[in-house]
């Protein structure tokens, strides 16, 4: 028997409260990164709850370092042509067909969520610190999406360091994007990841024990 299996087992007799707890828990557990989206994306209550999720990771110093910047509706037209400028701008042998791509991609996610780190340079909180608080919102995000029955995936490359398409949407250095949420319903609802794929928790779980004195 797994870990995992004995852990469920374990609440077998658990209270109606902890069994909910751990259905919540195998819906997080299922979460995939999925590209293959299509309309509706969350908008409203259900949107405002992504973005309170967000808000709501461990910050040392309270510094705040979170911005989320919305991409939607026509903004996306515009989006796209900024980022087809910042490829241009880096190569301009740069294939038509490759601008296409990057246009079609703003047009074909209903919804678009920049996720970037307002940083505190000089501060006593490292920079590294605001980083990894910033990739946690993002991950609460993506939960939050997977849990309202929602896709999405979390998309870095070239376009998200760039320093035009950072300044476009409001990221001067040293401030940053650590990447672009798609959000939206996808189009397959993805087969759960099969057992044998899982990671295999001895090659990543250690346990620490106090070295022996020589």
């Amino acid at each position: 028997m797994s870990n995992a299996s004995a852990a469920r087992n374990a609440f077998a007799a658990a209270t109606a409260e902890q069994r909910n707890r751990l259905r919540t828990l195998d819906l997080l557990i299922s979460r995939r990164s999925t590209g293959a989206l299509t309309e509706p994306a969350p908008q409203a209550a259900e949107l405002d709850l992504i973005l309170e999720a967000g808000l709501h990771v461990p910050d040392h110093g309270r510094l705040r370092p979170w911005r989320f910047v919305l991409i939607r509706g026509e903004a996306r037209t515009a989006f796209g042509e900024c980022l087809a400028d910042a490829v241009k701008a880096r190569d301009r042998a740069a294939p038509p067909a490759l601008l296409d791509r990057y246009q079609a991609w703003t047009l074909r996610n209903s919804l678009l969520i920049a996720v970037g780190v307002r940083i505190r340079s000089g501060h006593p909180v490292p920079e590294v610190e605001q980083v990894l608080s910033t990739g946690a919102a993002a991950m609460n995000m993506l939960n939050a999406i997977h849990l309202l029955g929602y896709a999405g995936i979390w998309v870095t490359g070239a376009n998200a360091y760039d320093a035009r398409v950072n300044e476009a949407l409001g990221f001067r250095a040293p401030n940053k994007l650590v990447g672009f949420l798609a959000v939206g319903t996808p189009v397959n609802v993805p087969e759960p990841v099969p057992a044998s794929q899982r990671p295999d928790r001895s090659a990543h779980v250690f346990e620490w024990s106090a070295p022996t004195a020589g």
